[in-house]
């Protein structure tokens, strides 16, 4: 029998990213695929593109080849945030 330590354990699995996507920072559709695989929340590239010129999506920087950069701690960030704060019952979804 072995003897499993809780730190052997992790409380939450380790998502394993493919290559392209270990960068800092994503191109647009490296970005939705980020957050897809990351967080579980789809959005189309062509949203991200809509969010970039109308506003709420994460932020981004413009590359040199004007190319939108998102950087992974960013996605991150609006993710959480896009998915709102945790509540332990429905009466609570409200407050």
């Amino acid at each position: 029998m072995t003897n499993l330590n809780s730190r052997d354990i992790p409380a939450t699995p380790e998502v394993c990213l493919p290559p392209a996507l270990r960068k800092p920072r994503l191109r647009r559709w490296e970005a939705a695929e980020y957050l897809e695989l990351v967080h579980g929340v789809t959005v189309a590239p062509a949203t991200l593109a809509k969010y970039a010129s109308v506003g709420g999506g994460p932020a981004f920087n413009k590359g040199v080849s004007r190319t939108p950069l998102y950087p992974v701690a960013e996605l991150d960030r609006w993710a959480i945030e896009r998915m709102g704060k945790l509540v332990h019952s429905t009466s609570d979804a409200g407050v």
